[in-house]
């Protein structure tokens, strides 16, 4: 079992920066990727960034290319996300995952609860 917090989220104007933390514990995280969703009101959660094992690759949706950073750190059992040039649909609860390698919310097996973050003009 792997269980999964997210932290960092709030309010921030359009323009800013957010930087979301994931603190793994349970089993090493080095034994899984990790990844993070989002979801706004209304909507599907969707991919936003996922990194492997031990964090050579990473992968982004094409609307955050760019702006968003995904990294971890295994010693640490932590993945962040740093978010740059933020925009109002941004907005969105954002999801840490683990334990899956694609980019559907289906292909993960563990889920944090989720931290919101609000982009404001």
């Amino acid at each position: 079992q792997v269980q999964l917090v997210e932290s960092g989220g709030g309010l921030v104007q359009a323009g800013g920066s957010l930087r979301l933390s994931c603190l793994a514990s349970g089993r090493p995280s080095s034994t899984y990727a990790m990844g993070w969703f989002r979801q706004a009101p209304g909507k599907e959660r969707e991919f936003v960034a996922r990194i492997s094992l031990n964090g050579a690759w990473t992968y982004y949706a094409d609307s955050v290319k760019g702006r968003f950073t995904i990294s971890r750190d295994n010693a640490k059992n932590t993945a962040w996300l740093q978010m740059n040039s933020l925009k109002i649909e941004d907005t969105a609860v954002y999801y840490c995952a683990a334990g899956g390698l694609g980019y559907a919310p289906d292909d993960y097996s563990y889920w944090g609860q989720g931290t919101q973050v609000t982009v404001s003009s």
